[in-house]
């Protein structure tokens, strides 16, 4: 007897990894107690190249909000952001752009 087998479509973790790397990234900047309103802002600046209104409006949105998303796009380049905005002790998360 012949036996039957389904062949079952191949999922690879590469695809599935490429997929995920693709989707939108956002980098956002959480409410502390430490940082100084006008050290945040100039971070901001620094990090993205904000000019002082764009960069005291995300502020503002971080202090009153308790968040702000600061910038959307690919993954790896949202990880440096990340790390960059880390570095400078702001606290920082990486989510989904869902």
């Amino acid at each position: 007897m012949p036996s039957e087998t389904q062949n079952a479509p191949e999922i690879t973790e590469e695809t599935d990894l490429e997929e995920e790397l693709a989707l939108p990234w956002k980098v956002i900047v959480l409410n502390d107690p430490v940082n100084l309103m006008n050290y945040v802002v100039m971070v901001f600046r620094k990090v993205f190249g904000y000019n002082e209104q764009k960069a005291t409006l995300h502020m503002r949105e971080v202090h009153e909000l308790g968040k702000s998303v600061l910038w959307t796009g690919e993954r790896e380049l949202a990880e440096t952001y990340v790390y960059q905005l880390q570095r400078w002790r702001l606290q920082t998360v990486l989510e989904r752009d869902d």
